[in-house]
């Protein structure tokens, strides 16, 4: 059965669209209070554990990095978020929305990801404040 009433299978459904499979190691840098809690929520019940803080060394399998303008820069951020990252692994850069404080201009993450050593290959809209920039290294397949 599907509900269109329920917006939980919309919200699991676009878990999956990011590519989260159940088993990932998934790292969380930028975290805020900010952040989409539902979305976060998802993300763990596909791969069916927490996600890592930015405080792990463990290697993972991709990292989602909430990002907004005012935080320092974001190409550092970029390739800080490669330091665990296994290889053929995906950043997720989660950007506020236009209109919504904090936004993040295309351009400039357009700019930043070849710098950083990546290259961006979709976006989508990840929840109603967050945009999803994901973001492959140029090492990768």
């Amino acid at each position: 059965m599907s509900g269109n009433s329920s917006a939980k299978p919309a919200q699991e459904n676009l878990g999956e669209n990011l590519g989260f499979r159940a088993g990932q190691i998934v790292q969380e840098l930028g975290y805020d209070d900010d952040v989409d809690f539902d979305l976060r929520d998802v993300i763990e019940g596909i791969i069916g554990s927490e996600l890592e803080d930015e405080d792990s060394q463990e290697v993972v399998d991709a990292v989602i990095l909430w990002w907004r303008s005012d935080d320092d820069d974001l190409i550092d951020a970029l390739v800080d978020s490669l330091s665990t990252l296994d290889e053929g692994g995906v950043v997720w850069l989660l950007t506020p929305k236009p209109s919504r404080p904090g936004h993040v201009p295309a351009g400039e993450i357009s700019e930043a990801a070849p710098t950083a050593g990546m290259h961006v290959t979709s976006s989508i809209s990840a929840s109603g404040d967050w945009s999803g920039t994901r973001l492959v290294s140029r090492k990768s397949r």
